[in-house]
């Protein structure tokens, strides 16, 4: 698969937990830096398991996928499934590392992804998991913070200093970017916005809470209220009852969408009132965190301006200080579904490239330690001599450069990073 695939899992494990404990400070620099090679994007969703290999531009060389598999079996399950997709990939291109966009909460260390509602995942241990099995660097990441990096580096937020990312599926994710970094919290699972309480009392979230923001604005949402429409044989739903032939439960956020364009009036006040609240919520964010700009991705922004549009115009009515202080821009995302699975790779790029990094420095310092136990064995004052004598061994024996023997990582074009 690569030159890592010969690494021992025992030289592998100090260094990857060094690099991702020290790695989220210092991304903003890093990506400018790290090397210009192949990587491997996963997205997972409640539906499917995106995977790409992405070059360091954020062009996608290739893509694959498949269906996510039914969420009562195992974890190992969907490993499984991401381990297949990997090593397909693998077959075609050198992939360097692998970088995960999960639905789900991820701890501060980015390894374990601490509880996925779509996937039966509860304190789960992804990144060390897989990276027993696919003997590569191995990237664990919410998918919001993951997609929110791709639209950072390539897409609608190329520029900005401070950003929020706020995606709309099926419930609303977010991720905040501030200085080039990702802000992930003490423990890992900032941006959850969707879950901010809007109407005391309100819907019941499956989170536990009534009135999540979620519940108001997502594809859920839009879909419950269309439905509600159509059970109720109300007089504004008869287009979309005669669309979906009386089966109310084939109405879905697409085609709510698509009769909008249409025209439909009814599939247009729906969008308009998920525009609303998602421009609500988008005031209390910019009271809190004041961003330049907020980018909205996800499925549901592909209603375009029918939604943007009304959330443009109730962020401005519901603004703290409105008139008289600078207001943020909001843009639809760019890169479409592939945002995860595109800032995933970038993510792993950054992994890969600090942990050849420590590796080649940790046999530096072994060497240099070997150096100086040479010369006390061989009572020697001259260390050319001992250098000398050393250099022949090696010569004879290219496998004399300690217990661990030849280190690929440490012998492989640095790819212009910097040592």
């Amino acid at each position: 698969m690569s030159t890592y695939r010969d690494f021992t899992l025992a030289h592998r494990g100090a260094a990857r937990g060094t690099v991702l404990r020290t790695i989220g400070t210092r991304e903003r620099r890093s990506h400018l830096t790290a090397p210009r090679v192949p990587t491997v994007g996963i997205d997972i969703g409640g539906t499917k398991v995106m995977a790409g290999v992405v070059d360091a531009d954020g062009i996608i060389l290739e893509k694959i996928r498949a269906e996510t598999p039914d969420k009562s079996k195992s974890a190992k399950v969907v490993e499984d499934t991401i381990v297949e997709l990997v090593l397909d990939l693998s077959d075609r291109h050198d992939v360097h590392a692998v970088g995960i966009g999960a639905a789900g909460w991820v701890d501060a260390d980015r390894s374990r992804v601490l509880f996925a509602p779509h996937l039966a995942w509860r304190d789960e241990p992804l990144r060390d998991a897989l990276q027993s099995r696919l003997a590569v660097p191995v990237m664990v990441d919410n998918d919001a913070n993951t997609a929110a990096w791709a639209e950072w580096r390539f897409g609608a937020g190329r520029g900005e200093d401070h950003l929020v990312m706020i995606t709309l599926g099926t419930g609303i994710g977010g991720a905040i970017l501030e200085g080039g970094q990702v802000k992930r919290g003490r423990y890992g699972v900032a941006g959850e916005f969707g879950h901010m309480q809007v109407v005391p009392g309100g819907h019941r979230c499956p989170c536990g809470n009534r009135g999540c923001w979620e519940q108001y604005s997502s594809g859920n949402a839009l879909v419950r209220e269309a439905r509600e429409l159509a059970a109720a044989d109300s007089p504004v739903a008869y287009n979309i009852i005669a669309r979906v032939g009386g089966n109310v439960s084939e109405i879905t956020g697409p085609l709510i969408t698509e009769l909008a364009r249409e025209g439909d009036a009814m599939c247009v006040e729906l969008l308009q009132d998920i525009g609303q609240w998602l421009g609500v919520g988008i005031a209390n964010l910019a009271a809190a965190l004041d961003p330049s700009c907020f980018v909205i991705g996800g499925g549901v922004s592909a209603a375009d301006d029918l939604l943007i549009g009304p959330a443009r115009d109730a962020f401005r009515r519901h603004l703290t200080g409105r008139g008289y202080r600078p207001e943020a821009r909001i843009a639809k995302a760019q890169l479409g579904p592939e945002a995860g699975m595109v800032g995933a790779a970038d993510l792993a790029r950054l992994v890969a490239r600090r942990f050849r990094r420590a590796t080649r420095r940790r046999v530096e310092r072994y060497e240099k330690y070997e150096k100086y136990e040479r010369y006390a064995r061989l009572g020697r004052r001259d260390p050319g001599a001992a250098d000398s004598k050393a250099a022949g061994a090696t010569a004879a024996d290219p496998k004399a450069v300690g217990p661990m023997g030849a280190d690929p990582m440490a012998v492989e074009p640095n790819d212009g990073d910097t040592p």
